[in-house]
């Protein structure tokens, strides 16, 4: 597949994909892999990342599993150590793993606010640092690369009881300008830019769609799937894994060399409606 995909392949390049073991995060390990990468797949479920690196391998593609606490700072440490043993080599880091928690912002708590900015913003601060340092010029691999951040439309507009989740996203969008401007105005060959599905497929999803009925927005998730399609969505269709790891490709890809600091939706039209 890799030959035939041009400027749009990863032959040759080494990927980490964080949050690997299910989901959005699986799909595009699957779609890195299939275009030339070798994957390293990182969870904290470390088990489901060897059960796909396992079926990636046995398809004559490159994988291998890790065990990664993206909050954990050693862990990061570690992983830079296993690229070196393994491809001696990293490109492109896709910073996916997160969690939600909605509810209204007035019925949300400290202790909440606390775990989600934990894990879906400082661990995107982690994981940036760590491979701007191996990927600048003169450092451990210094061949440049591309980070992808996972944020969600919820971090450009405001969404009903997706205050402390939003905000997290949103945070996610500004570090990644940020660190996309620094990083260019120093030379240092290594993109930066945010991703921002709308409502896709996934237990996530399905736990955000409860989530309105249980703050009392539709009677049941179906409405709230059908309310979503009819009228906030002009495609008129939820998102699929699938929808969110071809826009990763591009963004991993040379095809987007010279995109950095973007944000790039994938949401059927929603927030342009």
């Amino acid at each position: 597949m890799s030959n035939k995909l041009g400027v749009f392949g990863l032959e040759g390049k080494v990927a980490v994909v964080t949050g690997a073991g299910a989901g959005i995060g699986e799909a595009c390990a699957r779609m890195f892999a299939q275009a030339g990468a070798a994957v390293m797949l990182s969870d904290i479920n470390v088990e489901a990342c060897e059960r796909i690196a396992a079926d990636l391998n046995a398809q004559g593609l490159q994988a291998k599993a890790i065990r990664l606490d993206v909050t954990n700072e050693d862990d990061w440490a570690a992983l830079k150590l296993a690229l070196q043993a393994w491809q001696n080599r990293w490109d492109v880091l896709l910073n996916n793993a997160g969690i939600y928690i909605g509810g209204m912002l007035e019925d949300n708590t400290g202790a909440q606010v606390s775990k989600i900015n934990q894990i879906n913003i400082e661990s995107v601060f982690l994981g940036t640092r760590a491979a701007v340092e191996c990927m600048k010029p003169g450092a451990m691999f210094g061949s440049g690369g591309s980070i992808i951040n996972l944020s969600s439309i919820a971090g450009l507009v405001g969404v009903t009881g997706h205050s402390i989740y939003g905000a997290t996203k949103g945070a996610v969008r500004s570090l990644s300008k940020h660190s996309a401007v620094e990083f260019a105005k120093f030379g240092y060959g290594v993109r930066v830019n945010s991703l921002h599905p709308g409502l896709i497929e996934t237990a996530m999803g399905d736990q955000a769609l409860q989530d309105f009925v249980d703050i009392g927005v539709v009677a049941n998730v179906e409405e709230a799937a059908a309310l979503l399609k009819s009228a906030m969505i002009p495609m008129g269709r939820l998102g699929n894994v699938q929808d969110i790891a071809n826009a990763a490709l591009f963004l991993a890809s040379d095809a987007s060399a010279y995109v950095t600091g973007i944000e790039l939706t994938v949401d059927g039209g929603f927030c342009a409606a």
